[in-house]
């Protein structure tokens, strides 16, 4: 039986939550490929590290953070990027939106070791996708990013494995969920103070919105769709972006005095000349479109290809869990590439 090593960087709500589902799935992997994951460094920034290159209990690191304890190592995360034994890295650190490091850092570090990458940070894709992917095909490993836009949704895998052939013209979407939590709270006459810390009460409002308010973690994630999607070979910086913090109770009014509602929408399309453009505003949609059914924490996302049409998908008012299962969706990709499923 063959053995996979897994290292982690972060710990946090999605790493804990992948580190249940990988529990709770082991035995089935097993079965199905005849591979054994094993869970061999877990890397923090405030609860320390631990590495055992037979195996971490999974439950026991879950149960021991949980409780508010901490491992007892002090290696840093590029230490175990660097040293550690795994054959798959999963970059689950925080986000640094403006550069993407050092985020970017430890997948290159792990690619140069000829190990699979997996991110569900959102960064390295936004601002070095092609340097990286390029890395992953000379070392003959897997780059995956599905976590990076919609959680666990089907968006990169989507397009990759069930969408062979289709060249994608454009996608649009509202990405950011805050905002259109926000949005709609607004809309119901809701002061905008009320509006943050209701969103905060409820975990998804940060103590500093600005990076959700001024439409940028929207570009990060238009952008990451654009060069997965289409190569596109564009950084945050690229995206014409206007957040949603001009708008109004007022202007919520206007709009549905004649049939919209103001969503934070993203689009990205080819043009013509090949280039690709890319923006982030308030947009007025009508009440009957998709769009404007999407309420509360709920996203969705358009593609338009050659082939197929457009194609919608909305995820539905999702939890950490989903995000869970998009880190281990990758990582059931890469286990179906080292050892196709038993017969």
């Amino acid at each position: 039986m063959r053995i996979l090593k897994i290292a982690m960087l972060g710990f946090g709500n999605a790493g804990r939550a992948f580190g249940r589902i990988l529990w709770e799935k082991h035995d089935r992997i097993i079965a199905d490929y005849g591979v054994d994951v094993r869970v061999t460094a877990i890397a923090t920034g405030r609860h320390g590290t631990l590495v055992d290159a037979n195996g971490i209990d999974i439950l026991a690191a879950l149960d021991l953070i949980e409780s508010g304890g901490s491992f007892t190592g002090g290696e840093s995360t590029m230490d175990v990027v660097r040293d550690a034994p795994y054959d798959v890295v999963l970059e689950l650190t925080p986000l640094d939106i403006f550069t993407g490091q050092p985020a970017i850092a430890h997948l290159e570090t792990a690619l140069g070791r000829g190990k699979h990458a997996i991110t569900a940070n959102k960064g390295p894709v936004a601002w070095a996708y092609d340097r990286l992917i390029a890395q992953a095909e000379q070392q003959g490993v897997c780059f995956f990013c599905e976590t990076t836009v919609m959680d666990g949704t089907p968006v990169f895998n989507l397009a990759a494995d069930t969408l062979k052939y289709c060249k994608i013209l454009k996608v649009e979407g509202i990405l950011n969920s805050t905002t259109n939590f926000m949005l709609e709270e607004l809309a119901s006459g809701i002061p905008y103070d009320e509006i943050l810390e209701e969103g905060r009460r409820r975990g998804f409002v940060e103590a500093d919105p600005s990076m959700d308010i001024e439409g940028w973690d929207a570009a990060a994630k238009i952008t990451a769709m654009l060069n997965v999607l289409m190569r596109a070979n564009m950084t945050p910086m690229d995206v014409d972006r206007t957040g949603i913090s001009s708008v109004t109770a007022d202007d919520m009014k206007k709009a549905a005095a004649h049939g919209c509602a103001i969503k934070l929408l993203c689009v990205g399309e080819r043009r013509e000349d090949g280039s690709v453009h890319a923006s982030v505003r308030p947009t007025e949609v009508p009440l009957g479109s998709i769009w404007a059914g999407i309420t509360g924490t709920s996203s969705v996302y358009s593609i338009t290809t050659d082939l197929m049409g457009k194609l919608t998908v909305v995820e539905h008012d999702p939890e950490i869990v989903q995000t869970g299962y998009g880190i281990f969706s990758d990582l059931v990709r890469v286990i179906g590439h080292i050892a196709p499923k038993q017969p």
